[in-house]
């Protein structure tokens, strides 16, 4: 898809090996300082991913509903094109910047440093950064975030962070979701942890729905303590 992460260059290119090093290289250097710019505010920044229509967006505005009062949150979306997803969060009253990457299928710490000027950090306790939708391509670029948190939905397959472990490795939380459509699918929850397990055994699993409210305290809970956690 995109010449920056290596997906969309020729396997046979005699250079593919050092531009990607350098790229890499110049994106560590400045999620380094995205972090310190972050800690500097007292913000906790969480980096979401998953595959498209996991449902990152409807999983924010709740989450906006139920930290109202509790913590100022503020977003950054990341999509091809469209500024549909920001919209949606400004409707909820949350400061929301659009990152359109035209051809990339990731973010990039770049990316990101260039959108936390359009927002007011010092006004917040808490930044989401939902990425763009793809289980490949973001999991090799820090952004500079606190904490990497992956959605799994019962819509795809329990063997998903066995095909994507890359995705799955680093995630500081897993949220299982959409669970209010497991009696409609043909998804067993514990075979869906066991492929968990094998690429990542520290990461919590949180069964959640943004329907039925399933889940969504203990994903609050988490996100309350590991503020705390950080600058206590």
């Amino acid at each position: 898809m995109c010449r920056d992460c290596g997906c969309g260059l020729p396997e046979n290119e005699p250079k593919t090996l050092q531009v990607l090093t350098k790229i890499l290289k110049d994106n560590d250097e400045q999620a380094l300082h995205n972090r310190q710019h972050f800690d500097r505010h007292r913000v906790l920044a969480v980096n979401l991913m998953s595959s498209p229509g996991a449902g990152k967006t409807t999983l924010l505005e709740k989450t906006v509903e139920l930290l109202n009062g509790k913590m100022r949150v503020g977003v950054v979306e990341g999509d091809l094109e469209t500024e549909n997803d920001a919209e949606r969060l400004r409707k909820k009253g949350v400061p929301a910047y659009q990152i359109t990457t035209g051809t990339a299928c990731h973010l990039d710490a770049h990316m990101l440093h260039r959108a936390l000027h359009h927002l007011p950090l010092h006004e917040l306790d808490l930044l989401f950064v939902e990425n763009v939708g793809n289980l490949v391509c973001p999991a090799s670029y820090d952004l500079g975030t606190h904490l990497n948190v992956v959605l799994f939905s019962v819509t795809e397959g329990e063997d998903k962070p066995e095909k994507y472990p890359v995705m799955f490795k680093d995630a500081d939380l897993v949220l299982l979701t959409k669970t209010d459509l497991l009696p409609y699918l043909d998804f067993d929850p514990k075979k869906a942890e066991r492929s968990l397990r094998k690429v990542n055994a520290r990461a919590p699993l949180i069964p959640v729905s943004a329907k039925t409210g399933e889940g969504l305290s203990a994903w609050v809970s988490f996100l309350e303590q590991a503020f705390k956690e950080r600058f206590a």
